[in-house]
């Protein structure tokens, strides 16, 4: 028998408490929100979400004003909001959100209708405070200590490992912005020279600083069909009522950023020379599991390595930093005066090369409403093939595994969607 499909169907708004910051109480206002929307993304350090209200300044005991004055609403307000969608799986942040701002207001006769825009407690946390320590050593560790320490955060989700040392000074730098830096120069313990390439992000699991390629190993929490017919397909947990590809291969976006080969001069300013190093995809190919597959299908006179399509040239960070303080690291430089802080050799083409491959394919899709799925889970898709007859196979190039870039859980009074933003490195089942 066919596994049953959720329903598009309404979902129901628990509570949409929001409280005020002058001690007037609170007041749920889930009667007049008419839609509902719930953002995370690997690009985006906090989560977000957006309300539309519509107030008709009447409640069952006649005439009441709007609850933006009554309130009333003026900004950093704690809200308590708990959806559930048709099969019951509950959307909450667990810290609760707060009201960033209120806008696009529409005042009438008989009704008010505007939009409150909620964010994570860390984003305000994030404009009041600074990383101005020296840190030294593992940068994942360094990544637990700024966000517990600077950023005073409990909401502390998956660190991936990192490998190498890197000693850095935080300069009055915000976390996220800290953060953001620091996963560009990270590399996993098992691709130091080969891959690269950290993400920072937020989801309803906290924090996450996670290695691009442990991400794409991660078994599926999903699966999902594209097809012409009600019946969902045994093995598949829903039907995707729509989808549409928003970016494919380019062969000169992908050359002129550097996807396929490149080359890097790096230089010594303390030995004073340099030292030139050609870097091609194939390289990461085994190594990273995920990256690099369709290389093999394209035309190889324009990814030769030794033809590299985009150049880069680095100053090594050498004599800057050494570990230690005060005397201690002074008699460190004296001792290794040429050692590298950052190794920008096994790092830093790497990290550039694995980013701008991670969207080679971006596809959105939108199905029935499902709050269990967050940014950072791999889904597996079906898409069909075209052919011309009515029964259609699946095509075993657009199909496959998917990283949710993007994830928007949206309610309305008649529905209940999840929209993700999907993408990959490559085609086909047996890529990432």
């Amino acid at each position: 028998m066919s596994p049953k499909n959720s329903s598009t169907g309404p979902a129901n708004i628990k509570s949409f408490e929001i409280t005020s910051n002058s001690g007037g109480g609170s007041k749920d206002i889930s009667a007049g929100v008419v839609e509902y929307s719930y953002y995370e993304s690997v690009l985006t350090n906090n989560v977000t979400a957006t309300a539309v209200v519509i107030e008709s300044g009447a409640d069952e005991s006649g005439p009441s004003p709007g609850v933006l004055d009554s309130l009333p609403i003026r900004g950093g307000e704690k809200s308590k909001i708990i959806v559930e969608d048709t099969q019951g799986n509950q959307l909450q942040f667990p810290g609760d959100l707060y009201v960033n701002r209120v806008r696009d207001g529409d005042p009438g006769s008989f009704q008010d209708l505007y939009m409150i825009d909620f964010v994570s407690i860390d984003h305000f946390l994030n404009n009041q405070t600074r990383v101005v320590k020296r840190y030294e050593g593992n940068i994942s560790d360094n990544v637990n200590k700024i966000l517990q320490e600077v950023l005073g955060t409990s909401q502390i989700g998956k660190v991936d490992d990192t490998a190498l040392e890197f000693n850095f000074n935080g300069n009055r730098k915000k976390p996220f912005y800290t953060c953001t830096w620091l996963a560009s120069k990270a590399v996993p313990p098992k691709g130091i020279g080969k891959v690269g390439g950290y993400l920072f992000y937020q989801t309803r699991e906290g924090f996450q600083f996670r290695a691009i390629d442990q991400l794409f190993q991660q078994s599926s929490t999903k699966r999902f069909i594209y097809n012409e017919t009600q019946v969902l397909p045994q093995g598949y947990d829903e039907k995707v009522i729509s989808y549409n590809i928003s970016a494919d291969t380019d062969m000169n976006k992908n050359m002129n950023i550097g996807a396929y080969s490149n080359n890097a001069i790096f230089f010594d300013f303390v030995k004073m020379e340099y030292k030139s190093i050609d870097f091609g995809i194939e390289e990461q190919e085994g190594e990273a599991g995920t990256a690099g597959r369709d290389y093999i299908f394209v035309n190889r006179q324009f990814i030769e390595k030794e033809k590299p399509s985009r150049l880069f040239s680095i100053i090594k960070d050498i004599g800057v930093n050494p570990k230690g303080t005060g005397q201690e690291q002074l008699s460190n430089w004296k001792q290794q005066p040429e050692e590298e802080n950052y190794q920008s050799e096994k790092t830093l083409v790497q990290t550039i090369m694995r980013y701008n491959q991670l969207f080679t394919v971006q596809t959105n899709i939108i199905i029935p409403g499902d709050f269990t799925i967050k940014a950072g889970d791999i889904v597996e898709c079906d898409f069909p093939q075209l052919e011309g007859q009515l029964k259609k196979e699946n095509n075993p190039q657009s199909g496959g595994k998917y990283l949710v870039a993007s994830v928007c859980h949206r309610v309305t009074p008649r529905e209940t969607l999840t929209s993700l933003g999907l993408v990959r490195d490559s085609f086909g089942k047996g890529g990432s």
